[in-house]
C-alpha cells in the first residue's frame, strides 16, 4: 500500500440518483414500496478499458437484506426492490496500458424509481511488500461465573513475504469511525486517510526480524490467561505487549521479559488502546514514511469533524488521521446487523469479517477473526489470502490460533 492509486469520478451521461435520505434512523423518509426496479450500473475510473470481473453485493439498509450479483457482460442490470442501499464491488478490470488489476468500489443510494442508473468509483486495490493482519482477537473471554475477563486480547501480524522483515517502527491502529453509526461526516476524508481513536507503535530501537511466513504477537499484556474460571489464552510468549497501569480496574501487569509496544495516541482515559469486544471498529498496520516522526505527525495529523446529530445540533469532535499511502494492510471489523459502511477506504478492505452475528451476541467470546490459509510456502509456512476484502479473506468467528499457547 506504499502507491495507492485513486480513481478520477468520470461523469456519465443519464445518470438518475436521488438523494433525499432513506435511512432507517428517518422514518419519515423510510421507503416501503417493494416493486422491483431496473437498475443499471456503471463503473469508472481513470484508464479503464474494460470490465473482466465484478462481483456487487447491494445491502438495503432498513432490512438488512444482501443481494450479490455477478457481471460480466454489458449491460449491467439486476432487478432490486426500491430501498436505500449500499453497494460494494469488487472485481478485475484490463487498463489501457494492457495490465489486469483488481479494483473495489463503493455507492450508497435510494433506489426510487422503475428504472435508475448508478455509478460506481472503482479504485485499484492497494497491496504492500510488508506484514499483514492474521488474525486479531477483539472478543476476550468470559469467566465462569459470566463475568467479563478485560485483558488477554492480541494482533497477530504474519510476515506473508518472500523476505526477512523487521517490526521497528510499525503502527497498529484503531478506527475512529464506527461501522454501526453512518454519520454525514464534514469533512469526509477516507478517500485519503483512516480516522484513527488509538495508535500504538513499535519503537525502532525494539524491532526484530522476522523470517518470511513467521509472525509475531502483540498482545494487551504478555501473561497466560487461561485459570480455572478462565477460558484464555497462554500468551506469555508474546513478541510485545502494551498494558496499561494507570487504570487499576484493568488490573493489568507488566511482564518485564516482554518490551512494550507504546500508545502514542488515544482518546481514551488513561491513554488506554482498548479494543472493542464486539468488533465495532477496523484496524490497521502502517509505518511512518521517512522523516515522519511522533512529534511531527502529532503537530501535523489532526482530524476535527462534525456530523449533525440526532437533536438536529450539530456534533464537533477531534481525531488523528493517517494517510492511506502509509498503511500496510487493514481489516473492517463489525457486526452484520448493525453494520451500515466500512471506516476503512475500499482500497485498503472493501469488505468487512466479525465474530458472532448480533449485537453483543453471546456466542462471540473466545472467537477471533483469522485469515484464511491458501498454501505454503517453500519453507513450510502457511500462504494467507490477501485480496483487500475481509469478506473472502478472513474466517468468521475463528477459533483461536493459540489455544494450545503461542507456537511457531
Amino acid at each position: 500500500m506504499n502507491t495507492r492509486f485513486l480513481f478520477m469520478f468520470l461523469a456519465v451521461m443519464g445518470l438518475t440518483l436521488t438523494t433525499v435520505s432513506c435511512n432507517s434512523d428517518d422514518d419519515v423518509n423510510t421507503i416501503v414500496d417493494n416493486t422491483p426496479s431496473k437498475l443499471t450500473l456503471t463503473f469508472t475510473g481513470s484508464n479503464i478499458e474494460a470490465i473482466t470481473t465484478m462481483s456487487v453485493e447491494f445491502k438495503e439498509t432498513n432490512t438488512g437484506a444482501v443481494t450479490t450479483q455477478d457481471f460480466t457482460t454489458e449491460p449491467f442490470e439486476t432487478d432490486l426492490k426500491k430501498g436505500s442501499y449500499t453497494a460494494i464491488a469488487n472485481g478485475t478490470v484490463k487498463l489501457t496500458s494492457g495490465e489486469e488489476v483488481e479494483v473495489a468500489g463503493t455507492a450508497v443510494f435510494d433506489l426510487t424509481q422503475d428504472t435508475q442508473s448508478v455509478n460506481i468509483k472503482l479504485t485499484i486495490k492497494a497491496f504492500s511488500e510488508d506484514f499483514i493482519i492474521e488474525e486479531v482477537f477483539f472478543t476476550g473471554v468470559q469467566t465462569n461465573e459470566g463475568k467479563n475477563y478485560n485483558s488477554g486480547k492480541y494482533f497477530k501480524l504474519t510476515n506473508n513475504t518472500n523476505k526477512v522483515l523487521n517490526t521497528g517502527g510499525l503502527l497498529v491502529m484503531k478506527s475512529e469511525l464506527t461501522p454501526s453509526s453512518n454519520h454525514d461526516i464534514s469533512p469526509e476524508i477516507r478517500a485519503t486517510d483512516f480516522a484513527v481513536n488509538g495508535v500504538l507503535m513499535i519503537p525502532a530501537e525494539l524491532g526484530k526480524e522476522v523470517e518470511p511466513g513467521d509472525f509475531i504477537v502483540i498482545a494487551d499484556m504478555a501473561a497466560d490467561h487461561k485459570a480455572a474460571n478462565t477460558p484464555g489464552y497462554n500468551l506469555t510468549n508474546a513478541d510485545y505487549e502494551f498494558p496499561n497501569l494507570e487504570n487499576a480496574t484493568l488490573g493489568q501487569v507488566d511482564n518485564p521479559n516482554v518490551p512494550d509496544a507504546v500508545v502514542i495516541f488515544s482518546t481514551m482515559n488513561y491513554n488506554m488502546f482498548f479494543m472493542n469486544n464486539r468488533g465495532l471498529e477496523s484496524y490497521a498496520i502502517a509505518r511512518f514514511p521517512q522523516g515522519e516522526t511522533v512529534e511531527s505527525w502529532l503537530a501535523n495529523y489532526k482530524y476535527d469533524y462534525e456530523y449533525p446529530n440526532a437533536a438536529g445540533a450539530i456534533t464537533k469532535k477531534s481525531a488523528y488521521k493517517i494517510p492511506n499511502s502509509w498503511i500496510l494492510d487493514g481489516v473492517n471489523c463489525a457486526v452484520p446487523a448493525t453494520w451500515e459502511h466500512n471506516p476503512l477506504h475500499a482500497s485498503i478492505d472493501s469488505g468487512y469479517t466479525s465474530c458472532g452475528t448480533i449485537n453483543s451476541d453471546p456466542e462471540r467470546f473466545g472467537k477471533t477473526v483469522r485469515r484464511i490459509s491458501i498454501g505454503t510456502m517453500e519453507n513450510g509456512k502457511p500462504i494467507y489470502k490477501d485480496t483487500n476484502n475481509s469478506d473472502v479473506d478472513f474466517t468468521k468467528s475463528s477459533p483461536s490460533s493459540f489455544a494450545n499457547g503461542i507456537v511457531h
